[in-house]
């Protein structure tokens, strides 16, 4: 059933039906030109095929290296070395402005590349005084994106619309300032459909309140995902199941009493424990081996990278089996 509401009208129906009355609709409001079914859409196109739709930026990845004089560099397997190092000092560029346009690309590219979140997020934090390593680091990932041109996300029809999200932090990450790395994703119907890498705005006391702040930060989007397919007529019947791999910071938000330990945690971070006692959510322990949000988090091995990238649902169909 599809759901679409137009200038007071709501028009419901089958896929074709729906899709077919919105067009009628637009038609008799200004001249419409049908283009047919969707294939290219703002530097990202869309494939049908007998597993789902995918999602890809193909084209856009092409012109990007292209434009980089990186098309024909030498690809790598993963967007960082595992031995990256942060701390390392590098003379400043002489102009960050193409550092600064090479990396606003990128932060685009994220829209189909959950692979490449993590690195961006890292490299978009040295906007305003890049070095020569920034800027190498931001090759690396071109060189990566060399290597998996073709790879996108894959949207499949599973059955249902219950909403899963992982929640994960890379404790005092940061070796420069000692913060933590808040990375999480959200699934709906068993589809990859939110991810988010950032840097948390203050210093975490221990490895508990750097994993409380990140499930606060996806207890957020899981509940405004929530309330969006209730609008849409899509409600999900079953409490939304939020996986984290810290058991301190599910006792603290399932505990309500302040103590010690927990006082010194913004108000604004408790938003989940409210959500965990009104039975919205549910949080379950997941080993940090099946953490998917870890690839969001932290630099990792190549092996352990793209087995998570694989469990996310991004694929590389040009890729060898």
């Amino acid at each position: 059933m599809v759901l679409i509401y137009v200038d007071g009208l709501i028009i419901t129906g089958s896929n074709a039906d729906s899709i077919a009355a919105l067009k009628k609709k637009l038609q008799g409001k200004f001249p419409v030109k049908d283009l047919g079914p969707l294939k290219y859409f703002l530097g990202i196109e869309v494939a049908t095929s007998r597993k789902g739709l995918f999602l890809n930026q193909q084209k856009y990845t092409i012109d990007l290296l292209r434009d980089s004089n990186m098309l024909n560099s030498k690809p790598a397997n993963t967007p960082f070395d595992s031995k990256l190092q942060l701390d390392k000092l590098g003379d400043p560029l002489d102009s960050p402005n193409y550092y600064q346009k090479l990396v606003g690309k990128l932060i685009y590219l994220t829209i189909t590349r959950p692979d490449i979140s993590f690195a961006v997020s890292l490299v978009s934090q040295y906007m305003h005084a890049p070095t020569v390593v920034h800027l190498c680091m931001v090759k690396r990932i071109l060189r990566y994106l060399k290597k998996t041109i073709g790879r996108g996300i894959v949207m499949r029809r599973n059955g249902h619309t219950d909403i899963i999200g992982f929640s994960d932090s890379d404790w005092a990450g940061n070796t420069i300032d000692r913060r933590s790395t808040t990375g999480y994703c959200m699934f709906v119907g068993g589809n990859l459909v939110s991810w988010k890498s950032k840097k948390q705005p203050v210093v975490a006391r221990s490895s508990a309140e750097a994993e409380y702040r990140a499930m606060a930060a996806e207890s957020c989007e899981m509940v405004w995902l929530k309330n969006l397919l209730t609008d849409l007529g899509f409600s999900p019947t079953s409490p939304m199941k939020l996986f984290c791999d810290n058991q301190a910071a599910m006792h603290i938000a399932a505990n309500p009493v302040f103590h010690e330990r927990t006082k010194h945690i913004e108000v604004d971070c408790h938003f989940i424990r409210q959500q965990v006692q009104s039975k919205v959510i549910q949080t379950h322990y997941i080993r940090s081996s099946d953490q998917l949000a870890d690839a969001f988090t932290k630099v990792l091995s190549s092996t352990v990278f793209h087995r998570l990238m694989f469990k996310l649902g991004s694929i590389d169909p040009l890729a060898p089996a």
